[in-house]
C-alpha cells in the first residue's frame, strides 16, 4: 500500500522519537493535517492560537526537556509569523525544526497567492540548514539532516514543503547515481580540549588569589564539576540569566545572576577578581566583566564558533563542560586563602538581607518584588519557571533562588516579549507531572499571553499535574521601558506610549474555565501564591502592583537611583501626579535601606 509524502514526514517524525509538534493549521499544510488524522495524531498535534506561539511553545519545550522542539506551519504568513519564536531559539542555542509549507510547484515564481521566497526569508534564522522539499525521494535526507543539524549545533533548521508535494505518493531514495540515502539517529559525544590546552588552562587559574566564575547554560550538566572547582580555587559563581538553574542559588559563594538584572555581589565579584573562568556561557555585556588588564581569563565552551567573545580570553577551551572540568580538577591546586571567598559569601548575605529589605518596602497598592520575594519561600521542589521580558525579568533574575531539581528560563538573547506563557505550556507537554509558573508583565500579557490562556484551558486537563500558574505584574505601565528612560535620558513616563489599559486579567481567566485572583493588598500576596500552588486547575494571578518601583542596575550608584527617581517627578499628567504622590516618600524609605547596608558592610569589611 502507497503512502503519501506527508505520511512519511510524520512517520520519520515518530522514528526520530518526536511525541509533540507545536502549530497552528492552514491550506498550505493541508496534505500534512490530513496524514495527521491518518496517524492517530501521532505525533500530537498542539494547536497554538498563533504561529508565533507555537514557536515559542516549541522552544519552551526543548529548554525544559531537553530533546528538539518542532512547530509547523502553513505557507506565506504562517511561515512568517513563526520567525519571532525561531529567532528567540537561534539567539539562545536551543534545538528547533520547522516545517513549512509553500505553494505549489507550479504556481511558484508566479506571484501566486500567500507565495513567499521562504528560502530567503529563512535564510538567517535557519542558516545552520534550510531546504526544500521537490521530489518525494528527498524527504528522508533533508529531514534527517535537519533533526540532526538541529540537534548538533543546537540550533534552528527549516525544512519547506509545497503543498502538491505533500500529496505525491512516497517513494524512498533509490541505490542510484545522485540519490541521497539517510539514515535515523544522533549519537551521544562529549568532545574535550587536549592536554595541553588544559595545562595552559592550569595555569593561569592556579596563579590567581581572586578568582570568579561565571556560568551559563553550558554549564547545567556539570554542576557537581562546577562546585568542585570553585571550591579547588576558593571561587564565588556568578550566573548568566540562561544559566540560572546550572547551579543552586542557596549555596553560599553562588553570588546570583549578572549584568544589567543581576546583582551586587556577582558585580562587585567581577571587579575585583585577578583571575576569570567562564563556563558554557555568550554573556555579551563586557562592562559587567572585569576591566582589561585586571584579570587573566580561560573560557570553556562546546562551540568553537563562541570562544574568544566578550574578554581577552588568554585560554580558549573547546569541549563539553561537564568533561572538561572532570579533566581540568586534577591540575588546580588547592589551599588558596579563604579571605577572598569569605567576603563573597558575606557580600552575597548581605544582598539577600537587602532583597528582603527591599520587598518589604510599602508601595501603592502592592510592591512587586514582595510578590516575587513572597513566592521563593513557596516555590516546588520541582517546579518550572518562566520569565517574560520586562521588569519581571528583574524580579525572576533577583528575588527567585532556584536550588536543586528546579528548573527556569526566559529569553535570555533575544529578550522579546510574550514568552512567558507560550514556554510553560511548551513545559507542561514536556514535563506534565510538574507545576509550572510564569512571571509575566501586563504589557507581555496584553500582546499574547491571554490568547495563550485558550490553550492552557484546550489542553490543561491532560496534564497529570494541573498546576500551571500566571503571575501578571500589572502596573499599567511598559515599565522596563519606562525606567530605562528615566535611567538613560532622564525623561519623565510618555503616557502615550507607556501607558496601557488595566484589564481584569483573572476575570478573564475564569470566563474561559480557570481559576483567577485578582490582588490588590500585600497582605494578600502569600495567601494567593498558596491557594494557586493548591489549585486543581490553572490559576492567573492579577497582582495590581506599583510602577515606581524601580528596577535598579546592580552598579547603580545613590546618586544615580536618586536621579532617577527624581525623573518620576516631572510631568504634569494626573498619572504622573499620581506617582508624585507617594513616590517620593517610597524612595525616600528604600535609599536609605540601600545606604544604611552599604555603610554597614563597608564598616564590616574594615572590622
Amino acid at each position: 500500500m502507497s503512502i503519501k509524502v506527508s505520511d512519511h514526514v510524520l512517520q520519520r517524525l515518530r522514528d526520530w522519537g518526536v511525541e509533540h509538534v507545536f502549530a497552528y493549521p492552514g491550506d498550505g499544510i493541508n496534505g500534512l493535517l490530513a496524514a495527521w488524522g491518518r496517524a492517530d495524531d501521532k505525533p500530537r498535534f498542539v494547536q497554538a492560537r498563533h504561529e508565533e506561539m507555537a514557536a515559542l511553545e516549541a522552544v519552551g519545550y526543548a529548554k525544559f526537556s531537553g530533546k528538539v522542539g518542532v512547530c509547523v506551519a502553513t505557507s506565506g504568513p504562517g511561515a512568517i509569523h513563526l520567525l519571532n519564536g525561531l529567532y528567540d531559539a537561534k539567539l539562545d542555542h536551543v534545538p528547533i525544526v520547522a516545517i513549512v509549507g509553500q505553494t505549489h510547484r507550479s504556481a511558484m515564481g508566479g506571484s501566486y497567492q500567500q507565495e513567499v521566497d521562504l528560502m530567503a526569508l529563512y535564510k538567517d534564522v535557519a542558516s545552520d540548514f534550510c531546504e526544500t522539499v521537490t521530489v518525494p525521494e528527498q524527504l528522508p535526507n533533508v529531514l534527517d539532516r535537519a533533526m540532526r543539524t538541529a540537534t548538533a549545533r543546537r540550533s534552528v533548521t527549516a525544512v519547506i514543503i509545497p503543498a502538491d508535494v505533500q500529496d505525491l505518493d512516497y517513494s524512498p531514495p533509490e541505490h542510484a547515481f545522485k540519490m541521497v540515502p539517510s539514515s535515523l539517529g544522533m549519537p551521544q559525544y562529549a568532545p574535550v580540549p587536549g592536554d595541553e590546552d588544559l595545562a595552559r588552562a592550569a595555569e593561569v587559574l592556579n596563579s590567581g588569589e581572586k578568582v570568579a566564575i561565571l556560568i551559563g547554560q553550558g554549564a547545567r550538566g556539570a554542576r557537581q564539576e562546577v562546585m568542585a572547582v570553585a571550591d579547588r580555587l576558593g571561587a564565588g559563581v556568578a550566573k548568566a540569566l540562561l544559566g540560572k538553574d546550572a547551579l543552586d542559588d542557596d549555596l553560599p559563594y553562588v553570588t546570583g545572576s549578572i549584568g544589567l538584572l543581576g546583582t551586587r555581589p556577582s558585580y562587585e565579584m567581577m571587579m575585583d577578581c585577578d583571575t576569570l573562568l567562564v563556563i558554557g556561557s555568550s554573556f555579551p555585556y563586557t562592562q559587567f566583566l572585569p576591566e582589561f588588564g585586571q584579570a587573566r581569563a580561560v573560557q570553556i565552551d562546546i562551540d568553537p564558533h563562541m570562544v574568544g567573545l566578550r574578554y581577552p580570553f588568554e585560554v580558549n577551551l573547546v569541549g563539553d563542560a561537564r568533561e572538561t572540568l572532570q579533566r581540568l580538577l586534577p591540575l588546580l591546586n588547592g589551599g588558596r586563602d579563604k579571605r577572598w571567598r569569605k567576603k563573597i559569601e558575606k557580600d552575597t548575605a548581605r544582598w539577600w538581607d537587602v532583597m528582603e529589605r527591599r520587598a518589604a518596602v510599602d508601595a501603592d497598592p502592592v510592591n512587586p518584588e514582595h510578590v516575587a520575594h513572597t513566592l521563593d519561600a513557596l516555590l516546588p521542589e520541582d517546579v518550572i519557571l518562566a520569565a517574560d521580558s520586562g521588569s519581571a525579568a528583574n524580579w525572576y533574575a533577583r528575588h527567585l533562588r532556584l536550588r536543586g531539581a528546579m528548573r527556569g528560563s526566559l529569553s535570555g538573547t533575544l529578550a522579546t516579549m510574550g514568552p512567558g506563557v507560550p514556554y510553560v505550556i511548551g513545559a507542561k507537554f514536556a514535563h506534565g507531572d510538574r507545576p509550572a509558573i510564569a512571571l509575566v508583565g501586563d504589557g507581555a500579557m496584553q500582546m499574547n499571553g491571554m490568547a495563550e490562556l485558550i490553550t492552557v484551558a484546550k489542553y490543561w486537563q491532560e496534564w497529570e499535574d494541573p498546576r500551571l500558574i500566571v503571575a501578571v505584574l500589572n502596573n499599567r505601565d511598559l515599565n522596563q521601558v519606562t525606567w530605562e528612560m528615566r535611567a538613560m535620558s532622564g525623561a519623565p513616563q510618555f503616557l502615550p506610549s507607556q501607558s496601557i489599559p488595566d484589564i481584569p486579567y483573572a476575570d478573564f481567566a475564569r470566563l474561559i474555565g480557570l481559576h483567577g485572583i485578582r490582588i490588590e493588598k500585600p497582605d494578600d500576596v502569600r495567601g494567593a501564591w498558596e491557594t494557586a500552588l493548591a489549585a486543581d486547575k490553572p490559576c492567573v494571578l492579577d497582582f495590581v502592583t506599583d510602577p515606581a518601583v524601580p528596577p535598579i542596575p546592580p552598579h547603580a550608584s545613590l546618586d544615580q537611583i536618586e536621579a532617577a527617581a527624581a525623573s518620576v517627578l516631572k510631568g504634569d499628567s494626573d498619572r504622573a501626579a499620581m506617582i508624585r504622590q507617594g513616590f517620593k516618600a517610597k524612595v525616600q524609605e528604600f535609599l536609605p535601606g540601600r545606604r544604611r547596608a552599604d555603610e554597614r558592610g563597608a564598616a564590616e569589611d574594615g572590622a
